[in-house]
């Protein structure tokens, strides 16, 4: 029983030794995180929680990015929807192309006419970024 205690405990010197060696350089790092982990002074407990909140709101502000980038790519693919779409209706029937640009072009005109455009343009930027997902 002594023998398979001696050969125990030299194998456990061995891989201490080989983990000392490849930590070598981060011996004061290591140092460090076993006195914030002991809880050797007191304000270690709140900036161990910090972290850990800080990593998860992270991960939260990472999915709400993720959302970002997936709602602006829908709205691409709408945009490029509506100008294909204009461009189809200009070569199937560019009459009707025709009287919805005049309509259209007619109704901003008289928008801009009537309203001031710093007023206008507010409105526009208002409306842009109010519009739903």
């Amino acid at each position: 029983m002594a023998e398979g205690d001696n050969r125990s405990t030299n194998l456990l010197a061995a891989e201490t030794a080989s983990l000392e060696e490849q930590l070598q350089g981060w011996g004061e790092v290591t140092l460090m995180a076993d006195k914030v982990l002991r809880w050797e002074r007191a304000w270690f407990p709140p900036a161990i929680m910090g972290v850990v909140s800080l990593v998860f709101l992270t991960t939260e502000q990472q999915q709400r990015f993720h959302e970002i980038c997936s709602n602006l790519v829908k709205t691409r693919r709408r945009t490029v929807g509506w100008w294909k779409r204009l461009f189809t209706l200009k070569e199937e029937k560019p009459k009707m192309y025709f009287m919805t640009m005049i309509i259209s072009l007619a109704a901003v005109a008289w928008v801009g006419q009537q309203v001031h455009n710093l007023l206008l343009t507010y409105l526009i930027v208002t409306f842009l970024l109010l519009l739903p997902d």
